[in-house]
């Protein structure tokens, strides 16, 4: 479990986050959503230690994340930023096997060989594992981050935005993985989204931010309604029913 409690931030006296309560059980998907300086960056990022708590607490499975190790955090969640910078000449399967780095220190031993190969099965690589990072696609590179951060072995994945770059195909792929090793190995995913079809259509809650608050929070059916979207975004939407699932027609 997450659980975040009287959390605010600000930067250079400007507030970005405001005094945010939530709790994030462990398991299944949750796609935190919301308009551009809504917070949900800043948020994960606080989650992840990526920058130092002012106030308030964060705890993931009872661990204070400010005071636990980097070391023994590293082994409970994983994060993957919008801005993560790779090395040129690595190839993709020596990327995805950093991820084993809090575990091994660099000494690769059978189980995390194995593991690596399972990272690149899982999110479709297994063809691009020999290749340079820099001869890949902005998708394919993406791809190969997430699956660095899923071969890193933690209960939590924390991921930013990770559909940047990602064309409907491998977009829908990425979301139809991370539903998979969410309900077949446990793993609790929280995502950035700003696709909210994709946050309804493979998330158990969504939660919505808005100013640097939480606005409002629940599975996809209660959050994908014309009133709590327009209160989100500013301006009403239809929402349709497909397949049991809303679907929101932004674009009309």
């Amino acid at each position: 479990m997450i659980r975040i409690e009287n959390v605010s931030l600000s930067h250079q006296a400007t507030p970005i986050l405001h005094n945010i309560s939530l709790t994030i059980p462990k398991g299944g998907v949750t796609a935190l959503v919301g308009p551009n300086g809504a917070g949900k960056s800043s948020l994960l990022s606080l989650v992840a230690r990526l920058q130092p708590l002012q106030t308030g607490a964060i705890s993931i499975d009872g661990l204070p994340v400010d005071t636990t190790s980097n070391r023994t955090l590293a082994k409970i969640a994983a994060i993957l930023r919008q801005d993560s910078v790779v090395a040129s000449r690595l190839r993709v399967r020596e990327l995805v096997g950093f991820g084993r780095f809090p575990h091994n220190r660099g000494r690769l031993n059978e189980t995390d060989r194995a593991i690596i190969e399972q990272s690149l099965d899982q999110f479709d690589l297994a063809d691009l594992a020999g290749r340079f990072v820099d001869t890949l696609s902005g998708g394919q590179r993406q791809r190969a981050l997430v699956a660095m951060a899923f071969c890193q072995g933690t209960d939590y994945l924390l991921l930013d935005e990770p559909l940047n770059n990602l064309d409907m195909y491998y977009a829908r792929d990425l979301m139809r993985s991370l539903r998979q090793v969410a309900d077949e190995n446990g793993k609790t995913v929280v995502i950035v989204l700003h696709d909210i079809n994709m946050a309804g259509a493979y998330a158990d809650r969504i939660v919505a931010m808005k100013g640097g608050r939480v606005i409002a929070d629940g599975a996809p059916t209660e959050m994908l309604t014309t009133p709590v979207l327009q209160d989100v975004f500013g301006f009403a939407m239809q929402v349709a029913t497909i397949n049991g699932k809303p679907i929101v027609l932004h674009h009309l």
